[in-house]
């Protein structure tokens, strides 16, 4: 394989990396909720009652956990941390490559930022 193709399909490998993770996701997150589905449909054939601590046991409760945004937040700031960390790794004497993957990471960065404030200021209003 020469160096020119190999250079074509690196791109198209990261997106369809980036794809399929995404499919995956969604995939077994839509399993899950069938199958969810499927107990409680059978629960209510045998004549069942369904409890709301019955179906949240089942964890089809919608309700976010407390914590979601700031694990979210964490997520987003250590993947801005990541990609500036490469860009400080790239051998690149002009320094370039670092800046451009600093302007780069400030958008995970400010992301992470904006999940954090929003656990602050929903801690702070009464629900």
């Amino acid at each position: 394989m020469n160096e020119g193709t190999l250079a074509l399909l690196v791109p198209f490998g990261f997106f369809l990396l980036v794809g399929v993770s995404i499919w995956l996701v969604l995939h077994f997150r839509a399993k899950k909720d069938l199958e969810i589905q499927q107990t409680v449909r059978m629960a209510l054939d045998k004549g069942a009652e369904l409890t709301p601590e019955l179906i949240e046991q089942l964890g089809a409760s919608n309700k976010p956990h407390p914590l979601q945004d700031v694990r979210r937040g964490i997520v987003w700031i250590t993947v801005a941390v990541g990609i500036a960390l490469f860009g400080f790794f790239v051998p690149d004497p002009s320094n370039h490559a670092f800046l451009a993957l600093l302007a780069i990471a400030m958008l995970p960065f400010a992301i992470g930022l904006g999940y954090l404030a929003m656990h602050l200021f929903s801690r702070q209003q009464p629900a």
